[in-house]
């Protein structure tokens, strides 16, 4: 398709009564109402390239966002200046965590739509994302000169000042977002989100009077309901913060499409795959290289803390939650499955794995963490790989841990947490599955507990570090004195001495948890003795 057809055929696509419906329906969020409408007009014209980037719209919605980059693709190779679906699809890799890919894609726009808002808006969190921060934050800054009327970059700069631990600055500028705009509920949510943070009287009353309001999104909607949640919890109103969270929860769920039965799945294919004979049948698999830490588990289980424990170590350096380990495991099963890997093809993934995430260590240490705690899904995978690799289990508390997972809303994945049932499910899976790794690879994993820390933090981290064969340093019991950047919701938390904020903080909502508690079972009584 030549650049004039393609143009031609974005123009008519702009023109339909039916897209033009369809677009009106994903912008108010009926998605349901939009996805038949792109289905059908899509049979009736395969090279509409403005209905194929709605439809990867759409995907992107509900997190389908290897079929969003899959359809956006698509877009770009019937018409290469299609630039809306190029930003698009800078837009859908960095949410898949491969920012550096993003920012290529975004150079490419900058050459011929060098003013563009949004774009240099995008390119500033991504560039965060790959470590360069300052970078981003000049980027950021630059961008406000010109647009400092546009409330939803101020809250991405708020975002960037949390991550490099200014959080003065990070609330002046997530204000002037509010300022700008009061009904975004996503600038509340992260005010909220900065933990230590409290609202005022009339924070709260801004967010109840737009709550009544009939025309906010519902992306300002449920983000105003958890913020509501975390206010009236600081304010020790347990029964109106759970109604809150309750109600910001049950909308985001509606927007998800998460089936619990899937992990169930994926837990079972697992142990039987991961045998004892299934390693020791595979003695020369994988890359030798000792260099990654990986700290798996349930979000909101410490994991961030532990990683800043050990990042201000001189030989382990922190980086983030890494997409790679699932990408990577996705392109192993589309080559015919795990078991027929040979040695060769593992030890290329461990060395790709390697490669890809080069971008994000930024010093000379030996080690680097990788800390996406969805990655307890795949130990067997990353055994195989990268055999010589330290993988720490980070775990809490079932009810402080789930408790904590359905008061936080996440920027992105996370699904199952939108749900009491399903989250003790998962939590559930999650220890059955570790359980197996604990019997097949015995003490191949090191597990933490959240509470034996805050207890005795020098044991547990001299502990640490003795199964990493490292020598203790005190720097590791400093950890709160480390400037490090930190882009999880734990930022602010880990910059504190270890206390006891968050332990049992689900007490004073207990009873409208019966569905977790049922849903955890026999794992909540038998914590942690099950380990």
């Amino acid at each position: 398709m030549t650049a004039n057809h393609a143009q031609r055929s974005i123009e008519r696509g702009l023109r339909n009564p039916e897209l033009l419906a369809a677009a009106l329906a994903l912008s108010e969020g009926r998605l349901h109402d939009a996805e038949p409408v792109l289905k059908a007009h899509l049979k009736q014209d395969p090279f509409d390239v403005a209905a194929i980037r709605m439809l990867a719209e759409l995907a992107a919605r509900i997190e389908r966002y290897r079929d969003a980059e899959a359809l956006l693709r698509r877009a770009l190779e019937l018409a290469p200046e299609f630039l809306a679906a190029r930003s698009n699809l800078a837009t859908v890799l960095h949410r898949q965590g491969r920012s550096g890919e993003a920012v290529e894609e975004l150079e490419k726009l900058q050459i011929v739509d060098p003013d563009n808002l949004m774009n240099a808006n995008l390119k500033a969190a991504a560039l965060g994302r790959v470590g360069e921060f300052d970078e981003a934050l000049e980027l950021y800054e630059k961008v406000l000169q010109t647009f400092g009327k546009q409330p939803k970059i101020w809250m991405s700069y708020g975002h960037m000042l949390k991550t490099v631990g200014r959080q003065a600055d990070a609330v002046a500028a997530y204000r002037k977002a509010i300022e700008l705009r009061p009904s975004l509920g996503e600038v509340w949510w992260s005010l909220a989100n900065l933990k230590t943070f409290r609202f005022g009287d009339a924070d709260l009353a801004a967010m109840e009077e737009t709550l009544e309001r009939g025309d906010i999104a519902p992306e300002d909607r449920f983000h105003l309901h958890f913020a509501l949640g975390k206010a009236n919890e600081d304010r020790q109103q347990a029964e109106a913060a759970f109604a809150h969270y309750d109600r910001g929860n049950a909308l985001r769920k509606a927007m998800l499409d998460y089936d619990a039965g899937q992990t169930r799945a994926s837990v079972d294919h697992a142990k039987v795959l991961y045998t004892a004979a299934f390693f020791a049948e595979r003695p020369d698999h994988g890359c030798a290289a000792p260099d990654p830490v990986f700290i798996v588990g349930m979000p909101r289980a410490g994991s961030t803390l532990i990683e800043q424990i050990l990042s201000s170590h001189s030989m382990i350096e922190g980086t983030m939650e890494l997409p790679d380990i699932p990408k990577l495991f996705a392109k192993a099963r589309n080559m015919g499955g795990i078991a027929r890997l040979t040695a060769a093809e593992a030890r290329e993934f461990g060395e790709q794995y390697l490669r890809d995430t080069q971008v994000q260590r930024k010093s000379g240490k030996p080690f680097y963490i990788d800390k996406l705690p969805n990655n307890w899904l795949h130990v067997g995978f990353i055994r195989l790989i990268l055999p010589h690799a330290k993988i720490i289990d980070a775990r809490r508390h079932p009810m402080d841990c789930c408790f904590s997972n359905f008061k936080q809303h996440f920027a992105r994945g996370q699904a199952f947490s939108y749900s009491l049932t399903d989250m003790g499910r998962y939590y559930a899976d999650y220890v059955e599955l570790m359980d197996h790794f604990d019997t097949v690879l015995p003490g191949h994993v090191h597990r933490v507990f959240h509470e034996r820390v805050i207890g005795d933090l020098e044991g547990e981290v001299r502990a640490m570090l003795a199964y990493m064969d490292l020598p203790f340093e005190q720097a590791c019991l400093d950890f709160h004195a480390n400037d490090r950047a930190v882009r999880t919701a734990s930022s602010e938390q880990v910059r504190r001495p270890i206390n006891r904020d968050g332990v049992d903080q689900w007490r004073a909502m207990e009873p409208w948890l019966g569905p977790l508690v049922e849903a955890l079972g026999p794992v909540l009584t038998q914590y942690p003795v099950r380990a």
